[in-house]
């Protein structure tokens, strides 16, 4: 068969470049994140108390609310896409209510903090304390940068021809879908365990 007959484009590739480089960042993340879990349950499996004695309880119950909030938002992209992906009218208030429910999520996350440092839990209080705002406070950092990409992508739905967006779509919807999915882990490492 001649290369004549093959219709393969050379300089558009299979997957999108912002996709293949989003992979390699979530995989090194997950490294980085697996770090930070195994450094906090090593440090709690060498103490007889935990959380120490004069350091407050996590909020459980409003945390796992806000976790809700956070799969919503990720349930929301998701749906979002596809919408998007089959010229659906109501992606955008799709889209929009995933950013309102993944600020949401920070914002109440920065609420709770609030409160934490109030009744003594601060990064100096404690090993506990300087754990938990290292290893929360980095999912926030990152939330925040998703949410910024997910900002950022918007106006480009009306601007940047469809399949420009569908790739640039889908690499931020795997940041996000990794924060969303990381977030689980986290709670029940660090809030219930």
């Amino acid at each position: 068969m001649s290369s004549e007959g093959l219709k393969i484009n050379p300089r558009k590739p299979a997957i999108p470049n912002g996709v293949v480089g989003m992979l390699f960042f979530v995989a090194s993340e997950v490294m980085f994140f697996a770090a930070l879990v195994s450094a906090y349950m090593i440090l709690r499996a060498g103490v007889p108390v935990w959380p120490p004695w004069g350091q407050p309880r996590l909020p459980v119950t409003a945390t796992a609310f806000n976790s809700l909030v956070l799969f919503a938002s990720g349930f929301l992209l998701i749906l979002a896409g596809k919408q998007f992906a089959m010229d659906k009218a109501g992606y955008k208030k799709t889209y929009i209510l995933s950013l309102a429910a993944g600020a949401f999520f920070v914002i109440f996350q920065g609420y709770e903090w609030v409160g934490l440092i109030n009744f003594g839990l601060t990064m100096t209080s404690s090993n506990y304390g300087g754990l938990f705002y290292l290893i929360i406070g980095t999912h926030a950092f990152h939330a925040v940068a998703a949410l910024v990409c997910l900002v950022w992508l918007y106006p480009k739905f009306d601007t940047v021809e469809k399949e420009s967006v569908q790739a640039s779509l889908t690499t931020v919807k795997i940041f996000w879908l990794f924060v969303v999915g990381l977030w689980p882990v986290l709670y029940t490492t660090v809030y219930l365990l």
